[in-house]
């Protein structure tokens, strides 16, 4: 695997804590994260904010070696996390991002490329057709992209390929930071049976951006959008063609042991 690189998903789905488990493991994490994550009312909603929380501080300690008590991640305007104190690190542009819909959640990071990461459920409220969904998102895809979805076959599947352009397109923003303010409609996805996957930036194709789509299983999928930074030089140029490595399945107990072991390294 590429220094830097890693891509980690956790099934939240298989993790079932009691309340004092879970009080347990939150208090864990810095006191400001501790608070927006009890701000959930959902249980299943605090339960991905916590994982979400766990693989960020996993991440940068695994990649930077940084100790869990040193670490300290911000959030952009646009919800966006990156490290404060990633000074000194061997990677110019260290970055990662995460997601959760569904049964996952998950975690993408790259050492130079901007990175983001979607994961999508292939889901529907109830009591709404998948034609009645899709169409409350008529503006949000191109002419092009919902003449192929038309032409795929049975409302089941246009779903899914509905999803895969969803996915794409919210990777793609969250690698920017951009926030929602940014026009799904001025991105345009070209594919070859969802390989070789280019994007169209209002009207134009950008050959800065490379994208993966993977396949979790029956009923979900992630997305990947790697690109270059401003101003970026050679090595950044390198790094972008470089194949994507899958994803690593992780546990919520495989992440709490990291942390505790990690906390007992930096006591000796």
């Amino acid at each position: 695997m590429e220094s830097g690189v890693r891509r980690w998903l956790v099934n939240v789905s298989l993790w079932n804590p009691s309340v004092d488990q879970f009080a347990s493991v939150v208090s864990l994490l810095p006191e400001d994260e501790q608070r927006t994550i009890t701000k959930y009312m959902k249980f299943d909603d605090r339960k991905r904010a916590l994982v979400s929380r766990l693989l960020q501080y996993s991440i940068v300690h695994e990649v930077l070696g940084i100790p869990y008590d040193k670490i300290i991640i911000h959030r952009t305007l646009e919800g966006k996390p990156y490290l404060i104190n990633g000074i000194g690190s061997p990677f110019s542009n260290f970055n990662f991002n995460v997601s959760h819909h569904g049964d996952y959640v998950g975690i993408a990071s790259d050492p130079l490329c901007l990175v983001g990461l979607d994961i999508v459920s292939i889901m529907i409220p109830e009591q709404t057709t998948e034609h009645e969904f899709m169409s409350n998102f008529s503006s949000y895809l191109t002419a092009l992209e919902w003449k192929n979805i038309a032409k795929t076959g049975t409302s089941e599947v246009k779903l899914c390929e509905f999803y895969r352009y969803w996915c794409l397109k919210e990777a793609f923003v969250k690698a920017t930071g951009a926030g929602l303010g940014f026009g799904f409609h001025r991105l345009e996805f070209h594919h070859k049976n969802w390989t070789d996957i280019s994007v169209y930036i209002d009207g134009i194709e950008s050959r800065e951006w490379k994208f993966s789509l993977y396949k979790i299983d029956e009923r979900h999928w992630a997305s990947i959008a790697r690109g270059l930074a401003n101003g970026a030089d050679e090595q950044f140029d390198a790094s972008l063609p470089v194949a994507e490595v899958g994803f690593i399945q992780r546990t919520v107990d495989q992440l709490i042991q990291s942390r505790s072991h990690g906390a007992q390294q930096n006591s000796c």
